[in-house]
């Protein structure tokens, strides 16, 4: 077995005990940086074709803009993407499917997400990521896309914990966060600067 297959299987192995213990996984590092840095770059490129359109709230047709609630542009992967970096993402995000299908039962099905971009200063309230009646998003993921991210440049995903405390996570660049939709509310906090990211989740069948 190579060291990336071993390192590989490492990772894969963290998301899943930190799911079972905690619900919520942090990864680093979790695509290499070539990767990730092709992933922004396809991002800002159909940015600039207009691909992206203002967020919206709610689901089906009532869907809506709130610039009040969310702040962030978005633009959604395809299903069966063409561009190597997103073919990448596809396969990792496949081989996470099915280690934690393997080890915790979650009947993970299928993947939807989308690129956000959130320009300086755009944030997103306090929310839980499943609906009250539809329980087919199981497990939230976000994969950050920001090179040399520091503190001061703010933007982190907090999270807030039952016992009233919050848990800020950085949106460093190749940095993935998991945790289970219904589980924790959570918010996007201002950046100083543009932030990036695939954020999406992992269904099951309805």
């Amino acid at each position: 077995m190579s060291a990336t297959a071993s390192l590989a299987e490492t990772a894969l192995a963290r998301v899943c005990t930190a799911i079972a213990e905690d619900r919520m996984a942090i990864e680093p590092d979790f695509l290499a940086p070539p990767i990730v840095r092709a992933l922004a770059m396809e991002a800002r490129r159909r940015d600039a074709a207009s691909d992206f359109h203002a967020a919206r709230v709610g689901r089906g047709r009532e869907r809506v803009e709130r610039a009040d609630v969310r702040g962030d542009r978005t633009a959604w992967l395809e299903e069966c993407p063409s561009v190597p970096a997103e073919i990448a993402l596809h396969a990792a995000l496949g081989e996470l499917r099915a280690a934690l299908n393997d080890a915790l039962f979650l009947g993970l099905f299928l993947f939807e997400g989308h690129y956000a971009i959130y320009p300086p200063g755009a944030f997103y309230r306090p929310h839980r990521d499943r609906f009250r009646d539809d329980d087919t998003r199981v497990l939230s993921c976000v994969l950050y896309l920001n090179d040399a991210w520091t503190h001061a440049d703010g933007g982190a995903l907090r999270f807030h914990l039952d016992t009233g405390a919050a848990r800020d996570v950085l949106p460093l660049g190749g940095t993935l966060v998991c945790f289970l939709a219904d589980r924790f509310e959570h918010e996007v906090l201002p950046a100083s600067r543009e932030r990036l990211s695939v954020t999406g989740w992992f269904r099951r069948r309805s």
